[in-house]
């Protein structure tokens, strides 16, 4: 979705397509999705194919959703109105996905500041230990009461996630590079380094699955290792699914400038993804130094 041309559609008029069945199809296919989860859990044979068919459905509805997006633009359908409302929609949902990891390392803050210090029978709490285990030890990492998953290793901070932290930080260049040649009309550059920066994020994804193999078969740092185990795969793995996305979504821009999509004043789609991976950068510097460092 580029910026409105006003030249093609009416200032006063918002485009709304007419009978677009994807909401529907949309509703339809989380739907599905949700039911396979909910059998999968269940132990139900069919719930992984339910699974699967719901998951292919959202994927069909994603790429012909946004065909239809990308079309509408394209034929300069949008107007000023239509643009403002794609912006507000991506920094309402940018901001939802703050909460989202809010959440994620509020669970870790707790942990770490109350609930280990409390069952280690400090503060007001001092005779929970007692009450409930009484040899528990106030130390993080911890793998909980009971040595819940057994003795577990943690990944020290400068070995593969500063090699992470340097890889993002780097795409983050890069597509600030992309962005000022796309506003400079510099196509060549553009292209280069925007396909730096998603080659980037999948050398990203390699690495943390190289990590997260090490973790399981070599320092028995599984979902399973207690508090620091289920905090540690949470942030990490859900920080690693947004780079996965994001690095989709490179992809799909560097297709569409392939194409020509996109002048120096009209290119929101380029903006937004741009705003997503600026995003995900930030939420990794916070994670490498809350997560692996302290």
């Amino acid at each position: 979705m580029a910026h409105a041309q006003t030249s093609h559609a009416p200032s006063d008029k918002y485009y709304v397509p007419h009978s677009s069945p994807w909401p529907i199809v949309g509703s339809v296919s989380l739907f599905t999705t949700v039911v396979g989860v909910a059998l999968w859990l269940n132990h139900v044979n069919a719930g992984p194919w339910v699974f699967a068919l719901g998951l292919a459905m959202v994927v069909f509805m994603f790429v012909r959703w946004f065909g239809d997006v990308i079309r509408e633009s394209e034929s300069r359908l949008y107007n000023e109105a239509v643009d403002r409302s794609f912006r507000m929609g991506m920094m309402w949902f940018i901001f939802s996905e703050v909460m989202f990891f809010a959440a994620f390392f509020g669970a870790l803050f707790y942990a770490r500041q109350f609930s280990i210090p409390w069952l280690g029978g400090e503060g007001v709490k001092v005779f929970t230990n007692l009450l409930l285990w009484k040899d528990y030890e106030n130390a993080w990492p911890s793998n909980g009461p009971a040595d819940v998953g057994g003795d577990f290793e943690v990944i020290p901070a400068f070995g593969l996630p500063a090699i992470n932290t340097a890889i993002l930080l780097l795409s983050g260049v890069t597509i600030t590079i992309a962005h000022h040649a796309l506003k400079a009309g510099n196509r060549k550059v553009l292209n280069i380094f925007l396909a730096a920066t998603f080659l980037l994020g999948f050398l990203f994804i390699v690495l943390q699955a190289e990590e997260y193999m090490h973790a399981y078969h070599e320092l028995n740092l599984t979902l399973g290792s207690g508090v620091y185990g289920s905090t540690f795969f949470m942030l990490t793995g859900f920080h690693g699914f947004h780079v996965t996305v994001g690095a989709i979504m490179l992809t799909v821009i560097w297709f569409r400038c392939l194409k020509g999509h996109f002048t120096p004043t009209h290119h929101f789609a380029f903006e937004g993804v741009a705003w997503y991976w600026h995003f995900v950068d930030v939420v990794w510097l916070i994670l490498f130094v809350f997560v692996y460092w302290l």
